[in-house]
């Protein structure tokens, strides 16, 4: 019987980024020679990130990464290792290698291929047939990629070829359901194979999808050894006894909130820091109206980057109240953040004298209100380009499912925090967020979101006394039956059955399916639930299917 030491890289290896990732590698392996490890793990495509995409279309990249491996292999003396790469042989695979000895000793190939949600696996790779065992200081250990995990199969073949120890690397991106999904698997899988289980995960963001990290490791009796925290950069120690088939957990990160709230909040700030600097922008700059959505994505914004990277534009107009006003200027204040005021009343009264000649005879209505937020829009792109600072759109999904939004207008940006977070969501996580804060600081009357921004109706403010409710149902009817028609697939005649009012659900229905063109125009925003409008949803926006 034998105890070995793993070191598992829990990180960040951005896609394309084939030079700094296998420096990454190398400066990691050379962390855990020295920290003892017996086996040092990385996820999956560690070399080329994940996804991906297209790149895997291109023989230089595959190239590039071919020789990266190589290079890597040759520095593993004294150390095994297992690393993610895109394996090209004619055909393109999705690959681990185990590097030991200074050579490649062995390459697997991913055998089931995803091809669903955020997934398209099938158009760029094909499939494995087996499940690798190796041998390391007389453990015998399997190593699997990620989707193998979820089918019986690839783990079964490796217990079956006397695997005590199964690592599974991973590129799976969070939602606020993954977890539970992912512990249930793992831990049906060591009750089926008796083998342990070390399931390691990428973390960071990417442009429209979030890895959170969140690595597990289960025993061979099917009981949770260790948790890893999600969106933590991490080298995890551990070891593995074969003796009883067991992993303990040396020193791992401390998770200070897992609640649901803490964990989607550290999502959104991971999407927003790695878009804003992978990308290579300075910083980033946001209409601040003085209502809640706003105010979460600047405090967001402030949490990802700081506040020396954050610009915040107040353009107020004849119907914005003092209570925006006020709420504004509070948080932007309290945040650090520059801060300005610019009046849109000049601008878009300049609008209507040019446009009048051509409105002659019709009566003013939504199209009045429309130009107030495309007069904003145009400043802010403006002040966007002017500045290198990329614009961040404030919407939430509940508006981006029923087209409450302004193409031009509110939907200007290049990304888009809140894209998948409804808009009772964005109420709970101000909330917490100001819980937290108090926490932290130990004085329970702080906040980062104004109360009063919380507490007030949600308005556009594009006409006298407007609140959302003038145009929407109310939003906790509106996003649960968003739920059940976006997220469960469920027909109107399922969520009327559940309980809602006809005439609602087949409204609400509607404004979803007519304003698919919209949403096509929209940022790009972190992916946060199981069905994220853009690479995931994917409804044609030309169809007679009502």
């Amino acid at each position: 019987m034998a105890v070995i030491r793993l070191a598992l890289a829990q990180h960040d290896f951005p896609v394309g980024a084939v030079a700094a990732n296998t420096a990454k590698v190398r400066n990691l392996m050379a962390q855990a020679r020295a920290g003892g490890a017996a086996l040092a793990v990385f996820p999956e495509l560690t070399i080329s990130g994940y996804p991906p995409e297209d790149l895997l279309l291109r023989p230089s990249f595959l190239a590039s990464c071919q020789k990266a491996i190589q290079a890597l292999a040759a520095e593993t003396n004294g150390l095994t290792a297992i690393v993610g790469f895109p394996h090209s042989q004619g055909e393109v695979y999705n690959a681990a290698a185990f590097l030991q000895g200074g050579e490649i000793e062995q390459i697997t190939h991913k055998q089931a291929l995803p091809n669903y949600g955020v997934f398209d696996d099938k158009r760029y790779f094909r499939a494995g047939r087996t499940s690798a065992i190796a041998v390391i200081d007389g453990v015998r250990v399997g190593y699997l990629i990620c989707e193998d995990i979820w089918q019986a199969e690839p783990a079964a073949h490796a217990a079956a070829a006397g695997a005590e120890l199964i690592v599974v690397i991973n590129a799976s991106p969070w939602d606020d359901a993954k977890q539970a999904a992912r512990e249930e698997v793992l831990v049906t899988r060591a009750r089926e194979t008796g083998c342990a289980l070390v399931y390691l995960n990428l973390v960071g963001g990417q442009d429209e999808v979030v890895y959170d990290g969140g690595s597990l490791m289960v025993n061979g009796d099917g009981t949770i050894a260790a948790r890893a925290p999600a969106f933590v950069d991490a080298l995890l120690w551990a070891d593995f006894d074969s003796a009883d088939r067991s992993l303990h957990a040396r020193d791992w990160p401390a998770v200070a909130d897992g609640s649901r709230q803490a964990t989607l909040y550290a999502a959104l700030v991971r999407g927003i820091r790695d878009y804003i600097d992978k990308n290579g922008f300075g910083g980033v700059l946001l209409g601040l109206s003085g209502g809640i959505d706003s105010a979460l994505t600047l405090a967001l914004a402030v949490d990802a980057l700081g506040p020396d990277r954050v610009t915040a534009v107040m353009m107020p107009m004849r119907y914005t109240s003092q209570l925006s006003l006020d709420g504004a200027r509070t948080q932007a204040e309290r945040l650090g953040v520059a801060y300005h005021v610019i009046d849109i009343e000049p601008t878009y009264n300049a609008f209507i004298a040019a446009l009048t000649p051509l409105f002659e005879g019709k009566q003013p209505d939504i199209t009045e209100e429309n130009l107030q937020s495309r007069t904003r829009g145009v400043m802010l792109m403006a002040l966007s380009n002017k500045h290198s600072r990329l614009l961040l759109a404030t919407g939430n999904k509940s508006e981006m499912a029923v087209g409450y939004a302004t193409l031009y207008g509110d939907m200007c940006g290049a990304y888009a925090p809140l894209k998948d977070v409804y808009k009772t969501e964005v109420y709970r996580l101000s909330r917490w967020r100001n819980e937290d804060e108090a926490r932290t600081t130990g004085h329970a009357g702080d906040w980062i979101i104004p109360p009063a921004v919380i507490e007030r109706p949600p308005s556009a403010e594009l006409r006298d006394n407007q609140t959302d409710q003038d145009s929407l149902p109310p939003y906790d009817e509106l996003d649960a039956i968003l739920a059940r028609f976006i997220e469960q697939e469920q027909s109107q005649a399922e969520i009327i059955a559940a309980g809602f009012d006809e005439k609602t659900v087949h409204r609400v229905v509607r404004l979803v399916l007519v304003n698919e063109f919209k949403r096509r125009q929209s940022a790009p925003g972190p992916r946060v639930t199981t069905r994220a409008f853009g690479r995931e949803r994917r409804y044609p926006i030309t169809s007679g299917w009502k």
